[in-house]
């Protein structure tokens, strides 16, 4: 008991007995001390505690405090984690129609394996910014839509708070884009504003189900009919936790939630892993053109986040042989992700963006079909450049979840999956969500993808361009592993046009490991053929 580590608590009871000379109140906060830190002697659950009474609260403190004075005193401006200060603040400044500009040149490593940059003409052209949209919808598609190159990603209410998504649709129906709604339906928070929105369907087909949580058509029909679903997107993966199903506990499942998803109150919200109406390529082709006509034309597409090759080649080959295409096919990057996934599904699963999007890209040049189905790209765009590049590697649009997050005013504590948000973006606690003032925000967020849109112009200009379906691989450079510089079209993998385009084909234009990968593709099953 003589260890200097206890005398801290010990020297609390003579203290205690010292200041009864001077003032009864200061003695019994000192004798409080003491028994707690005889309490934290006595208890069996923390060690640390156990060795060092009182004292130990400190570390406990400290340990709670780290990520805010890592990031307000001690985080570098380029260190992502996940985003940069520098990328955060450029969000905000644009959402608050500020200066957006950089004095004394770039805190960046040009000479980095990371660096890249755009190639610009001696001859630069004005691109106008307002035309910036691209027609959505195939040969089969009788509801063609106007899509905005940026728009929101995918982010369901629930996730999000009732606040933050009428911002986020008010801010769309200002500024003329588009809002994902998130596989949590189509709320009423979604509706008041009017602003366009993708009806995204999930495993557990929110809002439009039946009682036993099977797909309704009848519901689906009567929600699609809305003017204000422009778009049905199936999400088979999501890049924060691809082939992991979800849980929204049954405390967690409010009135309006439940009204909203179609779900039981007083039960847990079960998004299951995978997808009950098709177990086959050829059985979700069939699937999107049920729900294509069932909505009366409008554009069908889905979303993943790419797994096996082997699967994504499967649903190419099943193109080929049914003659059914979506009308467009958004890649999720596994750097993606605004909710709680498990550690090892957010670090370890799924294929990054770049290589994600180049594949899907790529199938769809060497099959003949990529004229007929568009393609977006969702994973950590904040920036005109980061859309920029992901129309160099063949994407049609982007998405933008957390980008769109920091316009509502998020401050990344990394505490979405807490119910503590600091800002009421990601909870469901009315207090907390009524720090965000809705018409403050909406404006931040029209803004936000307004400035963005018109930096992309100024960048597609300097390139020498007028629009951004004229971006090519050959705009952009970057280093490759001795440092050297070359051009994206010489350090991505590209496909002769139809190489593929017959179910038979042989596959001696892929690279490996993807050349076997297309033999084993079958349209029939998703799984590698044995």
């Amino acid at each position: 008991m003589t260890n200097v580590r206890f005398w801290p608590w010990l020297a609390m009871a003579p203290l205690a007995l010292v200041s009864l000379l001077w003032s009864p109140w200061l003695a019994a906060a000192f004798a409080l001390l003491f028994l707690w830190g005889l309490r934290d002697f006595s208890q069996r659950r923390h060690a640390v505690l156990r060795n060092y009474p009182l004292l130990g609260h400190l570390r406990f403190l400290l340990e709670y405090m780290r990520p805010e004075m890592r990031q307000y005193f001690l985080e570098d401006d380029e260190d992502k984690h996940p985003f940069s200060r520098n990328q955060r603040a450029l969000v905000y400044q644009r959402a608050k129609r500020q200066n957006d500009k950089r004095g004394f040149g770039t805190l960046k490593d040009l000479y980095s394996g990371e660096s890249s940059w755009l190639c610009h003409s001696a001859v630069p052209r004005h691109a106008d910014p307002s035309t910036f949209r691209i027609e959505m919808g195939g040969p089969d598609c009788r509801q063609p839509y106007s899509l905005s190159v940026f728009n929101i990603s995918a982010m369901s209410f629930g996730s999000l708070s009732k606040n933050a998504i009428l911002a986020l649709n008010g801010g769309a129906k200002r500024g003329g884009f588009a809002h994902d709604t998130g596989e949590g339906s189509i709320s009423p928070h979604h509706r008041a504003p009017g602003g366009d929105l993708i009806w995204e369907i999930g495993s557990g087909y929110f809002g439009c189900r039946d009682a036993e949580g099977r797909f309704s058509p009848e519901r689906f029909k009567e929600q699609a009919a809305s003017a204000q679903v422009k778009m049905i997107e199936i999400k088979l993966s999501q890049g924060a936790k691809p082939g992991h199903g979800g849980v929204l506990p049954a405390a967690k499942v409010s009135e309006e939630i439940a009204a909203t998803r179609g779900v039981p109150m007083g039960q847990d919200c079960i998004s299951p892993a995978s997808h009950s109406e098709f177990s086959t390529p050829k059985e979700l082709l069939q699937f999107i053109a049920r729900l294509r006509e069932l909505s009366g034309g409008k554009p069908v597409g889905f979303k993943l986040c790419i797994g096996h090759p082997t699967e994504f080649f499967g649903i190419a080959k099943a193109m080929l042989e049914t003659g059914i295409t979506p009308d467009f096919i958004v890649v999720d990057g596994a750097e993606g992700g605004t909710g709680a996934a498990p550690a090892e599904f957010a670090d370890h699963v799924g294929m990054p963006l770049r290589d994600g999007l180049r594949l899907v890209h790529n199938t769809l040049f060497a099959i003949g079909l990529r004229q007929r189905i568009k393609v977006g790209a969702s994973g950590k765009i904040v920036s005109s450049f980061d859309l920029l590049r992901v129309l160099a590697l063949g994407a049609d649009w982007g998405n933008s979840a957390r980008g769109f997050m920091f316009a509502l005013g998020c401050l990344q504590s990394l505490s979405c999956h807490t119910d503590e948000c600091p800002t009421g973006v990601a909870t469901q606690d009315p207090v907390r969500q009524r720090a965000l003032v809705v018409p403050d925000k909406a404006t931040r967020v029209a803004n936000f993808h307004n400035q963005t849109v018109a930096a992309l112009a100024e960048l597609v200009g300097a390139a020498g361009l007028t629009h951004p379906s004229q971006v090519r691989p050959g705009h952009l450079m970057t280093r490759d592993g001795d440092g050297r510089a070359v051009s994206f079209a010489r350090s991505i993998d590209t496909l002769p046009a139809g190489c593929l385009a017959t179910v038979d084909a042989r596959a001696d234009a892929l690279p490996e490991p993807f050349r076997s990968c297309w033999g084993e593709a079958r349209a029939d099953r998703f799984a590698a053929a044995s």
